[in-house]
């Protein structure tokens, strides 16, 4: 099997997130529940992990980095927190589902800004047009579909200048590129756990520039008293018992990744991805690439449907996803919305051998 489903989840872990998750689950309570071994053991492994989040991210205080289920929660919280039914929200023209479907939700007037994949200068003008007046702004980091990397540091900028609240949808850059709390000046960042941090499904993260609304209410560990959730972060927006487990192995991961370095995993990925699309060349093959383009690369088949291809490439233990990727704002941006893509995404365990096997199939499959 070739896993090329990153953008996914990361199948592909460091053996110490399994190792660590492992140790959670034979010997961690619950952190903030007592005063004995195992829940302070626990309450340890979520600080560290916090710390070593807000090392990575540049978050000043661990405190304002809290835990969610995935970064479709950590989008939730934001988006609710900033956006009353009716206002006017800033995006860009490649969000995901759990960016537009909250906004949906909310009635929310959406004003789409930069809809030219790989052109992020007419991205800047279209933000710096339309926020003025706007009462958020949402942009995702990188593209799920095209690997895309929007240029989020002009878009912070262009919202301190018109002082904006800026929502970053890190999904798809945390881990591999540079994510900067304190520079960008963002309300919020969200992120999963499950993508480039190499962490366990069911994890992600919010960092906060702002307090936030809680989205879920119940216990906090902390002022049992009163009915009010408590107002200071992280207890504020973190209801119930966490996922110990999987913050465990999060914080492998995110320690993975800060020994190897973002700069050397975004470099061998597109690597990865360079090579794959010299040896495409001449295939037949639509390929949907433009410069600054992260590890994930979308295509056509000339003459094969999207879930077609997927199935066929399965059959020859090629892991791809098809369609639309829960981003259909994306692909109309693209003009592939009517038949969708076949999604590659490549991860720092991934080897030269095996992306010129893939390529092979591919374009054996191509003819």
């Amino acid at each position: 099997m070739i896993y090329l489903d990153s953008a996914a989840t990361s199948l592909l872990k460091p053996l110490a997130v399994e190792q660590a998750m492992l140790r959670a689950l034979r010997g961690m309570a619950s952190p903030g529940r007592g005063a004995h071994a195992p829940a302070m053991l626990a309450a340890e492994t979520v600080l560290d992990c916090r710390e070593e989040a807000a090392a990575l991210f540049h978050v000043p205080d661990p405190e304002r980095v809290v835990f969610t289920s995935n970064a479709t929660h950590a989008l939730n919280i934001a988006i609710r927190s900033l956006v009353k039914p009716g206002a006017r929200v800033v995006l860009s023209g490649f969000e995901h589902n759990a960016v537009t479907r909250p906004l949906h939700a909310l009635g929310a007037e959406m004003r789409v800004a930069g809809r030219r994949l790989f052109d992020p200068e007419a991205l800047l003008a279209d933000f710096a047009r339309l926020l003025p007046g706007a009462d958020a702004a949402v942009c995702t980091q990188v593209s799920n579909v095209f690997g895309y990397a929007l240029p989020i540091e002009g878009v912070a900028e262009l919202c301190k200048l018109h002082h904006v609240p800026l929502i970053v949808d890190a999904s798809q850059a945390a881990g591999v590129l540079d994510v900067d709390m304190a520079r960008w000046g963002a309300a919020f960042i969200a992120m999963p756990g499950h993508k480039g941090l190499l962490g366990p499904q069911g994890t992600g993260l919010l960092l906060c520039g702002e307090t936030g609304e809680p989205l879920i209410y119940g216990g906090s560990g902390s002022e049992s008293r009163r009915q009010d959730m408590p107002e200071e972060l992280p207890e504020r927006l973190e209801a119930g018992t966490h996922n110990v487990c999987g913050i465990a192995g999060l914080l492998a991961g995110i320690r993975y990744v800060r020994e190897r370095g973002t700069a050397a995993i975004l470099a061998h990925e597109r690597m990865l991805l360079d090579m794959l699309c010299a040896e495409l060349t001449g295939s037949g093959l639509e390929l949907f690439t433009g410069p600054g383009q992260t590890g994930v690369l979308s295509l056509r088949f000339p003459q094969l449907d999207c879930e077609s291809a997927a199935q066929r490439l399965a059959e020859h233990g090629i892991c791809v996803r098809s369609g639309l990727h829960c981003a259909p704002l994306a692909h109309e941006s693209a003009g592939t919305l009517e038949t969708g893509t076949v999604r590659l995404s490549v991860s720092p365990f991934l080897s030269e051998g095996q992306i010129r096997e893939s390529a092979r199939i591919l374009r054996n499959l191509a003819r």
